[in-house]
């Protein structure tokens, strides 16, 4: 048994970033087609083309700004033009911002945060789930986070948005399951990055104290479970919240 998503094509948002790229590499590993998204960064995007045609896979970069719904029908109709009709979407991009107090955070935080995390999830439904409903096969897997259960002291904007994405992503399974289409959202840990090898940051004891198996995840580790998520092995889990945590966080019945 193996993930087998030939003939398959997939987009990633926020596929320049982290998590993106290995997300992105892994799908196509799996023998996806994959539409690689950026905003900014267009040389990771052609580094990200090349390693993917370098797997057999096709590709496609495209640019668009995932909080205004314009650019990303616009993203929908460039990718169904020149790659196919998308079967799995990866929700990853993210507005970056400073964490502080909700006292001292900056409203226009909460606002961006909300932007990226919600409003980008029920546009990018808008766009591709109708096709995927007509066709009654597809994935949409939002990254979540592990924060939006721990609501530690700093997170506020973040959790605000990602909670919200939570909802967006489990009232949508139960709508669209009929025509078995899947809405899940995967959920992340502090994550070990090609950037913590880089800057050899990879380790904190006071974090991995509170982990069950006692280290942080890689991002290897995340990527493979979005790809189980996308592939047929996966066809019955709708509606799920799946922390990759190391145990972390515990989600209780």
């Amino acid at each position: 048994m193996k993930i087998d998503l030939s003939g398959k094509r997939a987009l990633v948002t926020g596929a320049t970033g982290q998590l993106g790229r290995v997300m992105a590499r892994t799908l196509a590993a799996c023998g996806a087609d994959v539409a690689i998204h950026y905003r900014g960064n267009e040389a990771k995007a052609d580094e990200l083309e090349q390693e993917i045609r370098a797997l057999g896979c096709r590709t496609l970069k495209v640019q668009a700004d995932i909080t205004d719904k314009a650019s990303i029908f616009a993203m929908k109709d460039k990718i169904s033009a020149e790659l196919g009709e998308v079967d799995i979407v990866v929700a990853n991009a993210v507005i970056q911002y400073s964490w502080a107090s909700v006292l001292e955070q900056p409203e226009e935080d909460y606002e961006s945060q909300f932007r990226s995390c919600v409003m980008q999830s029920v546009y990018l439904a808008k766009a591709f789930l109708p096709g995927m409903m007509t066709r009654r096969s597809g994935r949409l897997i939002g990254i979540n986070t592990e924060s939006s259960m721990q609501n530690l002291p700093g997170q506020s904007a973040y959790v605000a948005g990602k909670r919200g994405m939570d909802g967006v992503y489990r009232v949508l399974a139960r709508e669209v399951g009929e025509t078995q289409v899947t809405v899940n959202q995967v959920a992340p840990g502090w994550t070990i990055s090609e950037r913590d090898r880089e800057e050899q940051t990879e380790h904190s004891e006071s974090y991995e104290r509170t982990v069950a198996l006692k280290r942080r995840g890689t991002d290897q580790e995340i990527a493979n479970v979005v790809a189980f998520l996308a592939s047929d092995l996966a066809s019955f889990i709708t509606g799920a919240y799946v922390p990759v945590s190391g145990g972390n966080v515990m989600p209780a019945i």
